[in-house]
């Protein structure tokens, strides 16, 4: 089945892809979009674009497992997802993929505005691909 997962942020949010046999995840893009509703709709036409079956939101929980103003937002975000989409919504734990994604973009010599413009979708990208390795992990 195909996975779409979006890394929300408040200015910019990233999409990536998993391929059907949900074995790698693969980057979308970024939008730029302020307004919640709106967000919720592109997201979900692109879900339905990409023939997604599931959408991962990444959840962004404090270092010490507690949910702060960014995890409610997801969670609301995951909720009205899911209502405009019909699909099921899992949020994951999104603890360190940016950092994970800046480690990337670093080594790979991305910096300045590019780097601005892809942190969003290589975080996707990484929420993504680590749903799917615990998935394939539980069998």
């Amino acid at each position: 089945m195909k996975i779409l997962a979006v890394d929300l942020g408040l200015a910019r949010t990233g999409i990536a892809v998993s391929d059907p046999r949900e074995m790698l995840a693969s980057p979308v893009g970024t939008m730029e979009e302020y307004n919640l509703e709106r967000l919720v709709t592109r997201v979900a036409a692109i879900a339905a674009e990409q023939g997604a079956e599931l959408i991962v939101v990444g959840h962004p929980r404090n270092m010490d497992g507690t949910r702060g103003e960014s995890a409610r937002r997801a969670e609301g975000f995951a909720e009205a997802l899911g209502q405009a989409t019909g699909l099921p919504v899992e949020l994951w734990d999104e603890r360190m993929t940016t950092v994970s994604a800046i480690g990337y973009l670093n080594q790979t010599d991305v910096r300045g505005k590019k780097r601005k413009q892809v942190v969003d979708t290589v975080a996707a990208t990484i929420i993504l691909q680590d749903f799917l390795d615990s998935r394939r992990l539980r069998g």
